[in-house]
């Protein structure tokens, strides 16, 4: 009998989720060797936790982890859609103020605000007229975030080109230098801004993570999305943002009288 099974009992076939980055993996049974207080390292991230966390249950998920290179996306988007859920209904909606009237219509201009970026320098909303907006309220803490953040990495790679630009806000208390290393670990190609209450406030007190708005090129909202969506619905949303016309072209010029 190993060290773990003294400990916690006989081991049979489990499953624990990481909570860094949600990958579930069967427990191992330890050496002998090892001691109860070493930790347990995650398969996928390299993330490690004590073992007496992991083997008391503490992490534990129902469902084995999918087959090798078969990830399975729906149930990913299940426990997101329950997470996100009780984000909304949760302490955030408790401690955020009532919605902007500009950011709760679909067709309201959307709020202006300046807000430092992870490089030092201070980014506009509005000099961003002329382009489709994908503007994301997200934290480091927040799952379903973690998940719909590759998706805007492929989108900004894919439509960059055509003008859209994805903005990410974070909402967290974390530190400028930990938002950073979670976004280069996610590999965002977009700018992370230092988010602040007031502007979320602006934005209708942005009750649940994560949150976007498409705000289309005449600076105006084209839609937003609470909590985590399918990837080719956001999409669909980025097109029509960048189907609308900037504010300057919008109005066309009175035809020419002909000369006498």
């Amino acid at each position: 009998m190993s060290t773990v099974e003294k400990s916690f009992g006989p081991m049979e076939k489990s499953y624990w989720r990481c909570p860094k980055c949600w990958v579930t993996q069967e427990k191992q049974v330890l050496p002998e060797a090892a001691a109860v207080a070493a930790t347990v390292t995650c398969n996928s991230c390299g993330a490690a936790f004590p073992v007496e966390e992991v083997y008391a249950g503490k992490y534990d998920a129902d469902a084995p982890p999918p087959a090798e290179g078969k990830r399975n996306p729906l149930a990913l988007v299940v426990v997101a859609v329950i997470v996100a859920a009780m984000l909304y209904f949760g302490f955030h909606a408790a401690r955020r103020s009532g919605p902007s009237p500009a950011a709760s219509s679909k067709s309201g201009p959307a709020p202006d605000f300046t807000l430092e970026s992870l490089d030092g320098k201070n980014l506009r909303l509005s000099d961003l007229r002329g382009k489709a907006v994908l503007l994301n309220f997200w934290a480091t803490w927040c799952g379903p975030c973690k998940i719909e953040m590759p998706w805007f990495v492929d989108f900004q790679n894919q439509y960059g080109a055509q003008g859209l630009q994805i903005v990410g806000v974070a909402m967290d208390d974390s530190s400028k230098e930990d938002i950073a290393k979670f976004a280069k670990e996610m590999g965002v190609n977009y700018p992370v801004l230092l988010g602040k209450e007031a502007v979320g406030d602006e934005y209708g007190g942005v009750p649940a993570l994560p949150e976007s708005f498409l705000i289309g090129r005449d600076g105006k909202i084209v839609d937003k999305i609470i909590g985590l969506r399918g990837k080719a619905e956001i999409e669909d949303s980025i097109k029509k943002a960048l189907n609308t016309q900037a504010a300057s072209t919008q109005a066309s010029a009175a035809p020419s009288q002909p000369q006498k």
